[in-house]
């Protein structure tokens, strides 16, 4: 057990935490979480990705995931069948977009 703050806990900071509710309106609460573009990159760059993002850097690769994300979000909440078209043809640009920054990557990696 990890202590903090003295004699207290993380587990207990958790618990103290959930007890006053500041975990009840996290957003998509309940929803699972999409990690499929995370784990479509490789390790390594995930790593590279982790130390920036702790740094407060964001790549383009990152910055292109998160904007995939806000778009998936944005399609499960749009009923409109001509704006849901539109989404879904942006979010598979940018996939596309996305996947040839990876390539890229690989080739310069390989040589």
């Amino acid at each position: 057990m990890v202590k903090l703050r003295g004699m207290f806990s993380i587990e207990q900071i958790i618990r103290e935490a959930q007890e006053r509710g500041d975990f009840d309106n996290l957003k998509n609460k309940g929803k699972p979480i999409d990690l499929t573009a995370y784990f479509e990159t490789p390790e390594d760059i995930r790593l590279a990705y982790s130390v920036l993002q702790n740094a407060g850097i964001v790549s383009p690769e990152v910055e292109l995931l998160q904007e995939i994300a806000a778009l998936k979000e944005r399609l499960a909440t749009t009923h409109e069948e001509n704006q849901r078209r539109k989404i879904k043809k942006i979010i598979t640009e940018k996939q596309l977009q996305f996947d040839v920054m990876l390539e890229k990557q690989k080739v310069k990696k390989g040589k």
